[in-house]
């Protein structure tokens, strides 16, 4: 595990700290839809991912999601760090967007290494900045964006973190996570499919020019 966290956080963290996570840290593997965290679970360890990415979702109360930003390789979830420092139930739900790895760290290990670590401060405050910035972008495209340029701009960072055109989502999947109805996104991807942008097929789609 130790070489995963080098690669991975060695240019942010010292060897130091980089040995007590290992020592500390469990690692895990997770398929691709496996939930890491649901809505009103407590949070019990900080996540370091090694590999893959996790999207967050947030939900409405007649249990609608909305995606809020993804996690990839090098990153933590600064939501997640806030339920760890108040000990208060998630708020969110985190599911595996691709196969992932990942180190579980004790969230007891939070509090400890942010007095004795510099670094481990850095990379907590980076994270909380990070996360709020893409949330900040997730608010500007609801309010700012019509659906089809929302649209366009989900299926490119779906294609970015998969790195394969091909996105194998349902049309109601998709509503799902960009918070609209089936038959708006049906009607966007065949306006998207018109114009040869993408390639409809019965449970995925193929990016072609978005």
């Amino acid at each position: 595990m130790i070489k995963e966290l080098k690669d991975n956080y060695g240019h942010l963290f010292e060897d130091e700290l980089l040995n007590e996570i290992n020592q500390v840290g469990t690692f895990k593997e997770v398929p691709e839809g496996f939930k890491m965290i649901d809505i009103g679970n407590y949070v019990k360890a900080i996540p370091l991912l090694i590999s893959g990415a996790i999207k967050i979702l947030r939900q409405d109360n007649d249990g609608d999601e909305l995606l809020l930003y993804f996690l990839e390789k090098g990153d933590t979830c600064a939501i997640t760090l806030s339920c760890c420092l108040g000990q208060t139930k998630s708020e969110v739900r985190a599911i595996a967007e691709t196969k992932a790895t990942l180190i579980m760290v004790p969230i007891q290990k939070m509090e400890e290494w942010s007095g004795k670590y510099k670094s481990w401060r850095s990379f907590v405050f980076e994270s909380y900045h990070h996360r709020l910035n893409e949330m900040l972008e997730t608010i500007d495209s609801i309010a700012f964006l019509k659906m089809d340029e929302r649209l366009i701009k989900y299926l490119k960072e779906k294609a970015r973190i998969s790195q394969d055109k091909i996105i194998q989502h349902t049309h109601q999947e998709i509503a799902y996570e960009l918070h609209t109805s089936r038959e708006v996104i049906s009607r966007l991807l065949k306006k998207l499919e018109n114009l040869g942008k993408v390639k409809l097929h019965r449970n995925y789609i193929v990016i072609k020019d978005v």
